[in-house]
């Protein structure tokens, strides 16, 4: 009978030291603090053309050179969003992939799901906003992903190093972080 107790108790200890163990191995995942996010996004000064300057990207976006998010307020409130991109060099054929925001109500504006398939939303976080609107840093809670912005192809290096440090702060991985080749608007344009 004393052996069966100490085997029980044994067991239980064992599950409770396993319990524990995983506790605190996912301990730091659940408690990091939660991404920034702008406060009170005004939707129609955010319209409009947004060069990536440097992402952890998707893998759509991977072979992306001069890549470019355009956004559309929509008249039902939502966001028609244009990501186009030159695939694979400066001179690549030009893609476009067509995407829908939904804003999150009560977030300022700053957090929606975004809608690349129907019915998914992705997380899509205004995680740092510069006051006139020329930078801006989008986020996921998940931090796998992240993009930062300007309204010009190219930003001055010690905005770039501020911008990388405030992602840093979020808890990205800034290693993964991948600066995204952008030319002059005007080297764009084809010959014609």
């Amino acid at each position: 009978m004393q052996r069966k107790r100490l085997a029980v108790a044994a067991a239980v200890a064992a599950a409770v030291a396993a319990a524990l163990l995983t506790a605190c191995a996912s301990t730091p995942e659940r408690a990091r603090a939660p991404v920034a996010l702008a406060v009170d996004v005004d939707l129609a000064r955010f319209m409009g053309d947004w060069h990536v300057i440097a992402a952890i990207p998707t893998v759509f976006e991977r072979s992306a050179y001069n890549p470019l998010d355009s956004y559309r307020l929509d008249a039902d409130g939502s966001v028609v969003t244009t990501f186009s991109f030159n695939d694979g060099a400066f001179d690549g054929p030009r893609r476009e992939y067509g995407s829908r925001g939904f804003v999150v109500a009560g977030t300022g504006n700053a957090v929606w799901g975004q809608q690349y398939v129907w019915p998914i939303r992705a997380d899509y976080r205004i995680a740092y906003l510069a006051a006139d609107y020329s930078q801006v840093v989008v986020a996921r809670e998940k931090r796998d992903h992240v993009w930062i912005m300007a309204r010009t192809p190219t930003i001055a290096a010690a905005d770039l190093d501020r911008l990388v440090a405030f992602v840093a702060a979020q808890g990205y991985d800034t290693s993964r972080l991948r600066r995204m080749p952008q030319v002059a608007a005007d080297a764009r344009r084809s010959p014609s």
